[in-house]
């Protein structure tokens, strides 16, 4: 039975490329779907097509604007289910509010699980994502989560860039375990900065646990904000000697532009958020992450191990 026959995959207008990406990897055309924002601000949404009985997968990144786009997802959602879809399975390539897992301090919000509630009470049968910000969030739902992770497609764009004597170093002790696992992967040492924040914008680094002087470092994050973190790690690297500073992030938020003026020479970064198109990309070296959730979607509909998608 082909692909098309059971699977319908649409997309909200966060970021139509990357479901583009996945639909050609899938052999499929994207779903037709009207979308449309009223004078007052509302969204409107019309599916153009039949999906009754269907398995339907529905890609939204909840990035740069992401109360728009999580309730034109929340719409688009209730609309599969009112149309009487079989399941309705969602892509979120980046998980917006995940960095809000917990209460730091008395009368705060738990939003990630907020957001959790919010998509499971309109009708998904199924969330899939990548590198979410915390792991915890997963266990916010009660519904099945296949978190995925990029860096295999990130190792492969940086052994192709060739780097000599390298050290991973990650901007924090949170990145620990994904930093591990890339130097795991390259076969390198790892070093850890820790960093102390001092309020939502402002990061202060104060220790460096490694020896980076004379190599070539890669900061290794999930995600570049403001970049304030990576710009204070890529400074103390380079006060601690080290040669050259690289950097690889799976979400690349980009909402300042400070990371471009200091001592990293260029990020690899994944395409599970929109650029913004004033950006400089002269720094960026740009990996699809398209044919990994084309695989993970072929191995939802076929029932198969996740696990090729891990190594």
């Amino acid at each position: 039975m082909a692909l098309s026959d059971t699977l319908m995959f649409f997309a909200g207008t966060s970021h139509p490329a990357l479901a583009q990406q996945i639909a050609q990897c899938l052999g499929i055309q994207l779903g037709k779907a009207h979308i449309e924002t009223f004078p007052d601000g509302e969204i409107g949404v019309r599916i153009l097509e039949s999906v009754r009985g269907k398995e339907v997968f529905v890609m939204q990144s909840i990035a740069r604007h992401p109360n728009s786009y999580l309730m034109e997802l929340l719409i688009l959602i209730d609309a599969m289910k009112r149309a009487s879809a079989r399941s309705i399975n969602i892509v979120i390539p980046y998980y917006g509010y995940a960095r809000q897992d917990r209460r730091g301090s008395a009368r705060e919000p738990i939003t990630a699980k907020l957001v959790a509630d919010l998509l499971q009470k309109a009708g998904v049968t199924r969330v899939l994502t990548m590198d979410l910000h915390t792991e915890q969030v997963q266990g916010f739902f009660d519904i099945p989560v296949d978190n995925l992770y990029a860096k295999s497609a990130m190792i492969k764009a940086i052994e192709n860039m060739h780097l000599g004597d390298l050290i991973v170093v990650t901007p924090d002790v949170g990145s620990i375990k994904l930093a591990r696992s890339y130097a795991d992967a390259l076969k390198v040492d790892l070093a850890i900065v820790v960093k102390r924040r001092a309020n939502a914008k402002e990061v202060k680094m104060t220790a460096l646990i490694g020896d980076v002087k004379g190599r070539t470092v890669l900061l290794v994050d999930d995600m570049c904000s403001t970049g304030g973190t990576l710009c204070s790690a890529a400074k103390a690297c380079k006060d601690a000697g080290a040669k050259r500073v690289f950097a690889a992030v799976t979400h690349g938020l980009f909402v300042g532009e400070d990371w471009q003026e200091n001592a990293i020479e260029k990020m690899v970064v994944s395409n599970t958020i929109v650029l913004p198109d004033a950006m400089d990309k002269s720094k960026l070296e740009l990996v699809s992450v398209a044919p990994l959730f084309a695989t993970a979607i072929e191995s939802i509909l076929g029932s198969t191990s996740f696990s090729p998608l891990y190594n």
